[in-house]
């Protein structure tokens, strides 16, 4: 069982303003390891936003810093635990410190790159979420998107086109 860390696992790379925010529950053993988000080889993030369009070529995990520079920023909710979701305590998922990033940094859109972490910030069960650009946000908040999971673990749920839901409304922008 993972123990908690004094400082943050992986940093938020999230500034004022960007058109986008992917979001996920918290750092795999892999990325915690190599300190770099979606650092397992097994995991489809990087190819993922490539494939759809989100960035112009594709990044390596250690790359991680250059979203930024495409208007996108990277986040979790648990800054310090990692490991499997089921794993990590309930209380080390912050959800109140995101909720003020979120209303003090404003980013145009979020995107869940799992249900779990959807489920977190909506507050409803996992089961009844779909993948998708989620069609009720109020005026002045973010679009939200949630994506499958592109962890190796979840496989038998992998679809790469809410992906690409992701990379059209970027390119509207």
């Amino acid at each position: 069982m993972p123990q908690a860390a004094k400082t943050h696992i992986l940093p938020d790379r999230l500034a004022p303003d960007l058109k986008l925010w992917f979001v996920g529950t918290a750092a795999g053993p892999r990325s915690a390891a190599e300190r770099a988000y979606y650092a397992h080889p097994g995991n489809r993030f990087w190819r993922a936003v490539h494939q759809a369009g989100i960035t112009p070529r594709l990044l390596a995990p250690h790359e991680y810093p250059l979203m930024l520079d495409l208007g996108i920023g990277l986040t979790d909710f648990c800054k310090v635990s990692w490991g499997v979701d089921s794993q990590i305590a309930k209380e080390h998922f912050d959800v109140a410190s995101f909720t003020r990033k979120v209303k003090r940094l404003k980013p145009r859109a979020l995107a869940f790159t799992s249900k779990t972490a959807a489920s977190l910030w909506l507050g409803r069960a996992t089961g009844k979420i779909q993948p998708g650009r989620q069609s009720f946000a109020d005026a002045g908040e973010p679009t939200i998107f949630v994506l499958p999971s592109p962890s190796g673990l979840a496989t038998s749920y992998w679809s790469i086109k809410p992906w690409r839901e992701v990379g059209v409304f970027l390119s509207s922008l």
